[in-house]
This record gives C-alpha cells, sequence and structure tokens, in this order.
C-alpha cells in the first residue's frame, strides 16, 4: 500500500434524502451501508450514527452500529455515544471510527456545550454536549493518529462558534497534542470555513476542500477530512448521495 483512503460521512442515522419532505424520509441502513462500501475506504469517520431516544436513553448495543459492524466485518471499529443526558433531542449522535488495519489507544473525551436557551417544537431548551473520539491505526508500517467529531451547530441556535470557542479550542488542542501523522475529520458545523480552515492552520492543519458544499440543506461546507504536515492529500471527492442529508468526503492520502 502507498496510499490510503479517508472516508468522512454524516449519516445522519440511516434517514434516507427526499426532495420533497426530507424530515419524514424513511430510514434505510442498507442504503446507507452501499454508499459506505462504494468508497472502499481504508479508513472511516462516521457522525450521527444513531438516533437520540426519547430522555436521552442510550440504547445499548447501540442498533445502528451493530447493524454496520456486521456488515462491515472485515472492519475494526469503534464507537462512542456522547455523555447521556435526558435533554437529548430526536437528532443524530454518535461518533464511529471502522479501520481496516486495528484500533488501539482510544480516546473518548466530552465536549461541554454552552447553556444558550433556544426554541424547539415551542419550548426552550439548552444544547446537551457532543463527543470527541481518537483512535490509533498503522499503515503500511506507520502509526496515523484519527480524530473524529461533531460539534454543536450554534448557527441553528441563533449563536456562533465565535461567541462560544470551547468546543473548538478542544478538538484544536487534541490536534495539536498529535505528534506524528494525523486526520482529524468530522462534521464541524461551522458556516464560516474561511474562519475554521484559519483556525486549523494556524494549529498546523489543512482541510482537504473547501469548494464543494457537503449539506443538503443549505450551500455550507460543515465536513472536513482535516491532515497535518505529515501527510500529503493526492486525491479527493465530494460525493452527493441519497443516503443522509450530508455528502460523503473521501480523501487519499500518502506519508509525507
Amino acid at each position: 500500500m502507498t496510499t490510503f483512503k479517508i472516508l468522512q460521512f454524516n449519516m445522519q442515522y440511516g434517514q434516507a434524502w427526499d426532495d420533497a419532505d426530507p424530515d419524514r424520509a424513511p430510514i434505510d441502513l442498507d442504503l446507507t451501508m452501499d454508499e459506505i462500501r462504494s468508497h472502499g475506504a481504508d479508513i472511516m469517520l462516521l457522525q450521527e450514527v444513531e438516533r437520540a431516544q426519547a430522555g436521552g436513553v442510550q440504547t445499548d448495543p447501540p442498533p445502528n452500529y451493530t447493524r454496520l459492524r456486521a456488515g462491515l466485518e472485515s472492519y475494526d471499529s469503534y464507537f462512542a455515544y456522547p455523555r447521556a443526558d435526558p435533554r437529548e433531542l430526536p437528532f443524530g449522535i454518535g461518533l464511529a471510527i471502522f479501520s481496516k488495519t486495528p484500533l488501539r489507544d482510544i480516546l473518548r473525551r466530552d465536549i461541554p456545550s454552552p447553556p444558550v436557551e433556544f426554541e424547539f417544537r415551542g419550548k426552550k431548551h439548552t444544547p446537551t454536549d457532543r463527543v470527541l473520539l481518537g483512535a490509533t491505526t498503522t499503515v503500511a508500517g506507520r502509526d496515523l493518529r484519527l480524530f473524529n467529531t461533531h460539534l454543536l451547530a450554534f448557527f441553528m441556535i441563533n449563536s456562533s462558534t465565535s461567541d462560544y470557542p470551547l468546543q473548538l479550542r478542544l478538538v484544536l488542542d487534541a490536534a495539536r497534542a498529535s505528534a506524528g501523522p494525523t486526520v482529524l475529520a468530522g462534521d464541524f458545523n461551522v458556516v464560516s470555513h474561511e474562519a475554521l480552515t484559519h483556525q486549523f492552520g494556524a494549529a498546523g492543519y489543512r482541510t482537504v476542500q473547501t469548494d464543494k458544499v457537503t449539506w443538503r440543506r443549505h450551500p455550507f461546507v460543515l465536513d472536513h477530512i482535516f491532515y497535518n504536515r505529515h501527510l500529503r492529500p493526492v486525491g479527493h471527492v465530494v460525493k452527493p448521495t441519497r443516503a443522509s442529508d450530508h455528502h460523503v468526503v473521501v480523501a487519499e492520502f500518502e506519508f509525507v
């Protein structure tokens, strides 16, 4: 192996996309699985693996992750829920890392959300915490550190990341602490990708692309694959899919 392929995908707990009525589109995890498999990635970083349940109940074992793991039996994998919270709203939660090579040195870190009030279905709410998932694997004889995250969409609660920078700062701290080849991917939920890439640039990371939008609901570049100076991208694609409201981002890398 001279190169390796990374897949970044917010899978929206397997809910397919319907142009006419996206919020009531059916759950089709087989479609999700077909999309993921079609890219033949060596490493897959997934967000919104599960759908949050009423009262913040977290089903164990996680049902969608269990099906994915069974359908991707040649991959090693790890999954993490965010901190259980009865305030959880019925959206996607949970991160997973899948890798053709064994995963080790697992990190799971809570990413606190600020107590910003917002309205949902006529009631006042405050956001629940997020999570950062990390792991190390060995590719072509070289260690590769992986991070996966899904940050709060401040723009959806009439606020901004610049007003509450803690979440992004905690993720950047983890990235800075990784000295070797590192990929940090996820749904960063930052509308201004220029500001986001500037902050990551200051920490020594670049994103593979900012030209193509990655979300169907608004023309935003929310999903990124960041990499540090030990890696060189040799190709990438943003692929629209009916398997989610997010597109798939795939990048191929080589070690510098």
